[in-house]
């Protein structure tokens, strides 16, 4: 059973100084509470980007608080609330592997929690390190549902957060069958199939990539399969680019998304992204697309928004589709004329004019409220 770690309280959209300390979870679990007096004036007050930290609390002998965006951490989060937990150790031998599960509570049920509010937890631990000494969810929950479960309460909120220290990182094995399939897309040892993309040859096995996509196993196993059972003759792929093939062929034998050529932020990542996306699709390897719609709802601006939303809408990605509508409902009007004069949303209104409509309900909706 996790140990009570302490509860700060917030009022007037600040932390107060007065708070019940820890009493020093050192078995390894623990919960502590923040408690938001006045939640709709908080959320007024803190605005997106802005945040709010606990007091430092202990669990499993490390030190630990929380963050707290009331109305999400970055602009293509404004509808979310986004929470946070931070190791605030000063130095440790190596990195810790760490459970952490956020959920409001009724704090006068003995910080029961309800069974149907904004509870998500890690069943997979993350690992705190000096490089990464913060994990936590960016998208959380939507400000509405919180609204609703602040004014039952009567407008405030009691936000829990259970802490697991699982082990220490060094005492883990960690799964390597990634390492041993990539080692064979590199080494080309016992690959039966090459395929040539943009005058580059890349070499592969039939029943790696037929296991892994609907698509490869039609091509290379069904009746209109390509190729013969050894290399010799190269599969020629249209229409992608070679290192976005590459990439592809990476998530195939290591179920990760490979390290990005430029910086996310960069317009040429946000491309890359988006062919990768388009390949994806294409092979139907449905958790590499979910993973660049993820990165990309993460990497949507002004300048990208109408060619992120137009993909979203040809590809059928819902997440990335809220995220690009999220992020336009926070502009200016002038900078919506902007977007809106702006080539790629032609290209919008003449290919998807339902896209439109949504977002005119949406802009409708929340000038409303």
């Amino acid at each position: 059973m996790s140990s009570f770690a302490g509860l700060t309280v917030v009022a007037n959209g600040k932390r107060c100084s007065d708070w019940t300390p820890d009493t020093g979870a050192t078995d390894g679990s623990g919960y502590h509470l923040l408690l938001i007096q006045d939640y709709s004036r908080t959320r007024r007050q803190v605005t997106t980007g802005e945040h709010i930290s606990s007091h430092p609390f202990t669990v499993g002998g490390h030190r630990w608080s929380v963050r707290y965006y009331p109305n999400g951490d970055k602009p293509n989060c404004a509808g979310f609330v986004s929470l946070y937990v931070d190791l605030l150790d000063d130095t440790f031998e190596k990195p810790i592997d760490v459970q952490f599960d956020f959920s409001f509570v009724d704090p006068a049920v003995k910080h029961k929690k309800p069974a149907n509010i904004g509870e998500s937890g890690t069943p997979v631990p993350d690992v705190f390190s000096q490089v990464n000494s913060a994990w936590g969810r960016e998208k959380f929950i939507e400000k509405d549902a919180v609204e609703r479960w602040a004014k039952h309460m009567g407008n405030y909120l009691a936000i829990r957060c259970d802490i697991v220290v699982v082990r220490d990182h060094a005492e883990l094995v960690l799964p390597d069958i990634g390492q041993h399939l990539h080692h064979l897309l590199e080494t080309e040892l016992g690959a039966d199939v090459r395929f040539e993309v943009g005058g580059e040859l890349f070499a592969a096995h039939r029943y790696i990539l037929a296991a892994r996509s609907s698509v490869f196993r039609a091509q290379l196993f069904g009746p209109m399969k390509e190729g013969a059972t050894t290399m010799p003759g190269a599969i020629v792929i249209e229409d992608m680019k070679a290192n976005v093939y590459r990439a592809m062929l990476s998530f195939i034998y290591t179920d990760t998304l490979p390290t990005m050529e430029k910086a996310e932020e960069d317009e040429e990542g946000v491309m890359w992204l988006q062919d990768l996306l388009v390949a994806a699709d294409r092979y139907d390897l449905q958790r590499l697309k979910f993973l660049c719609e993820e990165k990309l709802s993460e990497h949507i601006r002004v300048s990208t928004v109408a060619s992120t939303l137009a993909l979203a809408e040809r590809h059928h990605c819902r997440m990335l589709k809220e995220a690009c509508f999220q992020l336009l409902q926070v502009q200016t009007p002038s900078c919506l004329q902007e977007v809106m004069a702006s080539s790629g949303w032609e290209h919008i209104v003449m290919a998807y004019p339902s896209v439109l409509n949504e977002l005119i309900a949406k802009l409708i909706s929340l000038n409303q409220k």
